[in-house]
């Protein structure tokens, strides 16, 4: 599956290239077959390869930062050989600030913020 399609790109260049907002996250991504799950807000109009946005790995402690767009889509699990994949039907209904409090209390990225 392709995480980033041209649509998604777009956007996060765009709130790229307007750093400083609290962006939605535009694309959450995950493991099928694990717990990790990122949102992602931004992707560097200088480097179109780091994204931003909330990583959960699956620790307990979410966290804000940059990660590779390739290393996510060349990931493969050790056991199955599947990649990551998109939440078709995401859809963020809060800035990223909300997802990081939610996330935050909770332990884990949560998609319902009440």
């Amino acid at each position: 599956m392709k995480l980033i399609t041209k649509d998604i790109e777009q956007k996060l260049l765009a709130n790229g290239r307007n750093r400083g907002q609290d962006h939605p996250p535009v694309v959450k991504i995950f493991n099928p077959m694990g717990s990790a799950t990122w949102l992602l807000s931004e992707i560097d109009p200088e480097a179109p390869d780091i994204a931003f946005g909330l990583a959960d790995l699956g620790m307990g402690s979410p966290e804000l930062g940059s990660v590779s767009l390739s290393q996510l889509q060349n990931f493969r699990n050790n056991l199955t050989g599947l990649g990551l994949e998109r939440d078709l039907f995401f859809e963020a209904s809060a800035p990223m600030s909300a997802y990081v409090a939610a996330a935050a209390r909770a332990g884990y990225i949560v998609e319902t913020l009440s």
